[in-house]
């Protein structure tokens, strides 16, 4: 393996999870009997340019052209995109006159808000049912994985963009020179480029390995973000520390003969090298942070099976199988989990074929725990689960570490926020 970013082939191991499948590819009843796919799901970290990364194992095309997730059925995620539309036409002084790019822009939750707003725009998403999904909404979509021909293309037709927004995209492309310079041949010489990926100083840090999955390419710090975006004439001018996905940056990158950029940059760089991740020894201590987690979560299942309580799940993110399967985690230990997008009901969890259910499943079986799988949306499902108190059910969340939270707890949550606002 050669490190996409700097071509090196001095790449380390940082944590293996040994051979998952897909993790979006959930089972339908027919395929339980059949063979499953699965694929070395092996981070490793290049020492010249730090860039973690996993092997190109599986294709965008494989993965992306039908998709499972829908944006929209998260309802704080909707929020999160519509302050961000926003923020940026007050910013950017955005208008009927201007133009916007968003790539991968999956069901419109973030563009619906710009054709609101009657900023012109185009959503590029490869997937062809969650693209269509947007175009019934209104917001102008055109199928299509973006490369450098069809950057080409988009530029010529519509003109260059005044914003280009890539939210959780820049981890899913294992062409990641070609998709930069494709970014960049969608901007206006004077434009914005917004890119939101997960931080991998929280990935690190807080043990965050359910993030690791074979659609996920790489894994960025602003230090490696800076270094492949500059492959492409582009300049990180600002960073914004996000809760959004466990902890995301959302990087705002321009040309660089119109670049300045602000003190905020430097100041995420300080806190990524004060925790070791400008060297190679701070990635080193994901491994027994991973295994932590796992053994936690383990042993508070085997107890609760010993106890004779019934636990189910709630939620089916792809993250979530990266969890199930590396922690070895099957319906006796996990009856079932629940999700809210219908796509996803009557299937089964990739690796470790969990039945997935719709939500009102819970309230009609009335379990004893219940294991929350998307737990970077605490604050959200804790809200949501009100009322699996009423049973004297338990809201369990696997990470960062293993805890139990109540409505109580999300309602303190949003209080502190507001006081801090």
């Amino acid at each position: 393996m050669q490190c996409r970013l700097c071509d090196s082939e001095s790449l380390i191991t940082v944590l293996d999870l040994g051979a998952t499948p897909p993790c979006e590819k959930f089972l339908t009843a027919a395929e339980l009997d059949l063979p499953e796919t699965t694929f070395p799901l092996h981070l490793r970290l290049c020492e010249k340019c730090l860039l973690l990364q996993i092997p190109a194992l599986i294709t965008p095309e494989e993965t992306f052209t039908e998709y499972a997730y829908f944006s929209s059925f998260s309802d704080s995620w909707v929020r999160h995109a519509k302050q961000f539309v926003e923020s940026a036409i007050d910013q950017l002084n955005l208008n009927r006159d201007c133009f916007v790019i968003e790539v991968a822009s999956n069901d419109g939750y973030l563009l619906q808000h710009m054709v609101a707003a009657d900023v012109p725009c185009l959503g590029i998403e490869p997937s062809v049912n969650v693209g269509a999904a947007a175009r019934d909404r209104g917001v102008p979509t055109q199928t299509a994985f973006l490369d450098e021909q069809l950057a080409a293309s988009v530029r010529e037709t519509h003109g260059p963009a005044n914003l280009v927004v890539a939210n959780n995209v820049y981890a899913h492309i294992p062409d990641l020179l070609g998709f930069t310079r494709s970014l960049r041949t969608l901007l206006a010489d004077d434009g914005w480029l917004s890119v939101e990926v997960h931080h991998a100083l929280n990935l690190v840090t807080l043990g965050q390995f359910d993030t690791i999955y074979h659609e996920h390419f790489q894994y960025y710090t602003v230090l490696s973000a800076q270094r492949a975006l500059a492959t492409a004439g582009l300049t990180v001018v600002d960073v914004e520390l996000l809760d959004t996905h466990g902890g995301s940056l959302r990087l705002w990158a321009r040309p660089d003969a119109v670049a300045q950029p602000t003190p905020r940059v430097a100041q995420v760089l300080a806190l990524e090298a004060e925790a070791g991740l400008h060297e190679v020894a701070g990635y080193l201590e994901l491994r027994p942070r991973a295994e932590r987690v796992r053994q936690d979560l383990l042993r508070f299942l085997l107890d609760a099976k010993a106890s004779g309580k019934r636990v189910v799940g709630y939620g089916a993110p792809g993250k979530g199988n990266t969890l199930l399967n590396f922690c070895g985690i099957r319906p006796d230990l996990l009856e079932y989990t629940v999700d809210r997008n219908p796509y996803k009901h009557g299937r089964f969890t990739p690796g470790t074929r969990i039945p997935i259910h719709a939500p009102e499943r819970i309230e009609a079986d009335r379990p004893d725990v219940v294991l929350v799988l998307p737990w970077n949306l605490e604050r959200e499902l804790t809200a949501q689960l009100r009322p699996v108190t009423a049973w004297g059910a338990e809201i369990v969340y696997p990470l960062p570490h293993l805890h139990h939270a109540t409505p109580d707890d999300a309602a303190a949550l949003d209080h502190a926020e507001r006081q801090a606002k």
